[in-house]
């Protein structure tokens, strides 16, 4: 009997489109199983479960209880200035720091205001803010009443996310030169930005190479691919064992050597990576840093780091190649927060891509000038950080560019409460969480990863090809291949569990493994889904042993 109404066309036809959008398809054929059952319709979403997308189902709330009473404290700012029914005025500076201190006096019991005086107190011993610019920048941010200023990021908030950078990214050893930032729309905005800048002032052109170290996220597979760019894709595969069945996720020096052709002109990494979910290994680094020294100098890296605080001393290969690497980092996942879209851009201040502008040829030089010559009498000058701020607005709105005020405090709060002992103890935490849910799910799967101190755990890449010839031997693993398509357990998963998971070959990862968040579902949930994936895997040995007499 077939294990899935699904034929194999159909199945294949399927497997065209993107992870993203298969796991829609996914989430269909689950409910509608549910729905056909009768009386099971109310419980269908209870039932089923989605391990596709990696939102968090947990949230940060202290600093979003710092974020509301500094609300308060905004609005009694405003309403100081000018008060006619719903009408207020705009803060003002002088004085406001001495009003915060008799405001917090004043509202004891007020939720989150404690934090908020702990995060205010932090900053200005830290960094050595002067008061009332400090406090008057979150207050009239946080009204949202005038348009970013500077647009790029605001004074204050720059400082503080470049500390706490400094801090989760760099290992708290950052290198000596300054780290410049834009404050984006998320790592969404902060890839789109990047990417359509550096075409934009001839960095990259159409049909150029980039290498991306995959598995990967697949947007940076399929940007590529759009008619805009059309580059040159190489792959540096993670195709390391630990042992035969078992993967390590690791790259080989011969993978890694493909950087060294001078005709690669960008990198793209997701550190630590997605799906596998492993921080890059310093051997690599080390490698990547003597190409660059020796064969490759003007290598480019997009380092997309957003996982980097569930890794223990994590450290950006940013800290180890500062000039030539774009750092992207969100703080979606960590702090749950993918709805307030709140990323940064990094980029240290001695860097090739302004070199690279320098030297392009007059023409290059002549229309790049003519492109920003509306906000410079030296377009020239114009550094390629302010370069992506201006792009992002098609250059015209640069003056009113800027990631919206109220997100870049809920940002710097998020900085701030990370530097505090409570900021710590939530992490912790969260790490924790994503541990318990890989084992669980191990222990219902019965299967076996490599044993690896730079794990993130935010989502866990399981082989199933080579789980097949590690339980039963390579004629299994054969027939499988010969017989089914690799996401045909996905669809068996969908269609008989309700279990909805992503197949890791949309992630340029091996054909037959899936990704499983380990983020958006209750503890238990894992256990289930690995038990799932365990009976599924299961039924393809009994079809084996039916058909061959194994």
């Amino acid at each position: 009997m077939p294990k899935t109404t699904f034929t194999r066309e159909e199945i294949q036809s399927f497997a065209q489109l993107s992870p993203f959008e298969l796991k829609d398809k996914f989430i269909q054929i689950a409910q509608a199983v549910q729905e056909d059952k009768p009386g099971q319709k109310e419980k269908s979403s209870a039932q089923m479960l989605n391990a596709g997308r990696g939102n968090p189902n947990w949230t940060a709330t202290g600093p979003r209880e710092a974020f509301y009473a500094l609300g308060y404290f905004a609005l009694s700012e405003s309403r100081r200035v000018w008060t006619a029914d719903n009408l207020g005025g705009m803060p003002e500076k002088p004085g406001s720091a001495e009003r915060f201190d008799t405001f917090v006096r004043r509202h004891p019991d007020l939720p989150g205001i404690e934090l908020l005086e702990k995060c205010v107190a932090h900053a200005v011993e830290r960094f050595g803010f002067d008061r009332d610019a400090f406090i008057h920048e979150l207050t009239d941010s946080s009204i949202g009443d005038n348009y970013p200023v500077p647009d790029r990021m605001l004074t204050h908030a720059e400082q503080i996310v470049r500390g706490y950078l400094a801090d989760e990214m760099f290992a708290k050893n950052p290198p000596e030169d300054t780290m410049s930032l834009f404050a984006t729309e998320g790592g969404t905005a902060a890839m789109c930005y990047i990417f359509d800048s550096l075409m934009k002032n001839g960095i990259l052109k159409k049909g150029d190479k980039i290498a991306l170290m995959v598995p990967v996220f697949t947007p940076y597979i399929e940007i590529p691919e759009l008619d805009t760019y059309e580059f040159e894709v190489v792959q540096v595969s993670a195709s390391l064992f630990t042992e035969t069945g078992v993967r390590e996720w690791r790259y080989p020096a011969e993978e890694v050597a493909k950087l060294a052709d001078p005709a690669v002109k960008l990198l793209c990494i997701v550190n630590p990576s997605n799906p596998p979910s492993l921080a890059l290994s310093q051997r690599v680094a080390n490698q990547i840093k003597d190409i660059v020294a020796t064969d490759n100098p003007n290598l480019l890296i997009v380092t997309d780091d957003v996982y980097g605080t569930f890794v223990e001393g994590f450290r950006s290969i940013a800290a180890d190649l500062p000039r030539n690497t774009l750092l992207v980092y969100s703080y979606s996942k960590h702090y749950g927060c993918t709805g307030w879209r709140l990323g940064v851009i990094g980029l240290h201040d001695d860097n090739v891509i302004d070199q690279m502008i320098a030297g392009l040829p007059d023409a290059e030089k002549a229309r790049l000038a003519k492109r920003y010559g509306t906000l410079s009498l030296e377009p020239e000058k114009i550094r390629f950080i302010d370069r992506l701020v201006a792009d992002s607005r098609q250059v015209a709105l640069n003056h009113t560019a800027g990631l919206s005020l109220p997100q870049q405090v809920m940002l710097t709060l998020f900085s701030l409460f990370d530097m505090l002992d409570e900021g710590q103890a939530y992490k912790e935490r969260i790490r924790a969480i994503v541990k318990q849910r890989l084992d669980l799910l191990l222990e219902g799967a019965q299967m076996k990863i490599s044993d690896d101190p730079k794990r993130a755990g935010y989502y866990i890449e399981l082989d199933l090809l080579a789980e097949a010839e590690r339980v039963h031997g390579k004629d299994f693993a054969d027939f499988l291949e010969k017989n089914y398509e690799p996401v045909d357990p996905l669809f068996r998963l969908a269609e008989q569990t309700h279990v909805v998971l992503l197949n890791g070959g949309g992630f340029d990862g091996p054909e037959w493994s899936v990704r499983v968040s380990l983020a958006n579902l209750d503890d238990l949930d894992y256990l289930k889904i690995g038990h799932h994936l365990r009976s599924i895997f299961d039924d393809y040995a009994q079809e084996w042993r039916a058909a061959t007499g194994a």
